[in-house]
């Protein structure tokens, strides 16, 4: 994190004129100045050089995920959870296995809100899955793009080859068809419910 040289003077009880004064006996220098020549000062540098607060930094985990479509499918989550406890064992430190119940459409599911808070306060070293549209059906590209910016390793255990285009987009019409199919009916069962009160 970047702050000007007023938040930095407030931040560690020192007076703008003497954090320049620092800047020019090299004791302590800005990150670099902005296009308007505004310094700017980082946190953990001024932590660890003025205040003498060395930034602990946090172990990281190796974390699993593992999701499901449905209720029905409740089963095969089992067998991945197990599966992927087991190829955790191999690491040392701390685990986490993370488990989802949604659509691989569905962006807003507790889990992975979860996983991707941990992966971008770089706390996951290693993210395992057992397939690779566990994570997601139509985005996991980009959060595997996340994973290689804030350093985690994704590991699929179970890599498919790849399907031909027709295979392909039966299977994601299905899944599509499958997510407004539910919300229809629950929307029918939700209105249902409300005439049964009334």
């Amino acid at each position: 994190m970047f702050v000007s040289i007023g938040q930095a003077s407030a931040l560690v009880g020192l007076s703008i004129s003497t954090l320049r004064r620092w800047e020019e006996n090299n004791f302590i220098k800005p990150a670099f100045r902005t296009g308007g020549g505004h310094r700017r000062y980082c946190v953990e540098n001024l932590k660890s050089k003025i205040l003498g607060i060395k930034i602990k930094k946090k172990k990281r985990i190796h974390a699993a995920y593992a999701r499901v479509s449905s209720h029905d499918q409740r089963a095969d989550l089992k067998r991945q959870v197990v599966v992927l406890k087991k190829h955790l064992k191999r690491y040392s430190g701390a685990t986490k296995v993370i488990e989802d119940l949604g659509s691989g459409i569905n962006y807003k599911k507790r889990g992975l809100s979860e996983l991707i808070e941990l992966i971008c306060s770089k706390q996951v070293k290693t993210l395992v899955l057992t397939h690779r549209d566990r994570l997601l059906r139509f985005g996991s590209p980009l959060l595997f793009k996340l994973c290689h910016i804030f350093g985690t390793k994704v590991i699929i255990l179970n890599e498919q080859k790849k399907q031909d285009f027709n295979q392909e987009l039966v299977a994601d019409v299905i899944e599509i068809m499958t997510v407004f199919c539910s919300k229809v009916y629950d929307h029918r069962s939700h209105k249902n419910r409300r005439k049964s009160a009334a």
